[in-house]
């Protein structure tokens, strides 16, 4: 019998937050394990992404793991929290994912990854604090756009898709899909697989077995636990968040807003250049 082991890496995305089962979280990386399999293939899941995971926990700590698992196959989804902190540096953030994308496929694994979308919308906030975040995730994006296919990966396009928008496919907090959302993922990174020949089960189904949640939940979580939830996610960025929101209305009064967004693409510019330099330094070395 051919054994494929797949491990996840990650944060609470990947650990499966927002599709609940008996017993904990589920997730679209659990969903896409049991798709993998078929007469003759059994699969070897190690889901190690974990609840507020950046990408400096993935590098330092899951991807010595993983590694040491030898998988066939590893996921690497992770970014969003990095943009949520006051500690933001997209350079680290290219060079922490650069050298953990470089690692997994080193060890001989296919390397799946994601782009995300832009948490500031999904959570509605107001333009002054949205576009700030956008601009951060829109560089983390880049970022994952060039480097997978640097390292060979194989990539979802998942930020800026009609789906993101339904709202039915997300959880109460606005930030993780809901059981039907996770179903897509899974469903979508299945098909990514099976087009290189490397998914030999059936796809997921996207018909949840769980009803969502209803408008009174939804609105009863965003009164209580919802508004902890942003706060402890946010607690460093917050006062910095409040200053760029400042800077924000102040470029949008004057109409140079095109400005600040030329800032960020060359920042994530810059970004990716130092990820190249220091491969080529490693190389050399």
């Amino acid at each position: 019998m051919t054994t494929l082991t797949y491990v996840a890496l990650g944060d609470s995305l990947t650990a499966g937050v927002g599709d609940r089962v008996a017993g904990g979280w589920r997730g679209w990386a659990a969903l896409l394990a049991a798709s993998l399999g078929a007469p003759g293939h059994r699969v070897r899941f190690h889901n190690l992404a974990a609840n507020g995971a950046q990408t400096h926990d993935v590098l330092r700590h899951q991807a010595p793991a993983a590694l040491a698992l030898r998988p066939d196959l590893a996921s690497v989804v992770v970014g969003v929290n990095d943009t949520l902190r006051r500690t933001f540096d997209l350079h680290a953030v290219a060079a922490r994912l650069d050298e953990v994308y470089g690692a997994l496929r080193a060890g001989g694994a296919v390397l799946l990854t994601a782009c995300l979308p832009d948490p500031g919308a999904m959570l509605g906030l107001p333009g002054p604090l949205r576009r700030p975040l956008a601009r951060r995730q829109r560089g983390v994006n880049t970022v994952v756009h060039a480097l997978s296919a640097r390292h060979g990966a194989l990539h979802l396009h998942v930020a800026g898709e009609e789906w993101v928008r339904d709202r039915a496919l997300w959880s109460v907090d606005r930030l993780h899909p809901g059981e039907r959302g996770h179903r897509v993922l899974a469903a979508r990174f299945h098909a990514l697989l099976a087009a290189e020949g490397l998914a030999s089960g059936p796809a997921p189904g996207h018909a949840p077995e769980e009803p969502g949640p209803t408008p009174t939940e939804s609105l009863w979580w965003l009164a209580t636990a919802g508004t902890g939830w942003v706060a402890r996610r946010c607690t460093d960025l917050l006062p910095q968040l409040v200053g760029l929101a400042a800077t924000e209305v102040r470029h949008w009064v004057c109409g140079t807003s095109g400005g600040l967004d030329a800032r960020a693409a060359r920042a994530a510019a810059v970004a990716l250049d130092g990820a190249t330099a220091a491969e080529r330094h490693a190389e050399a070395a």
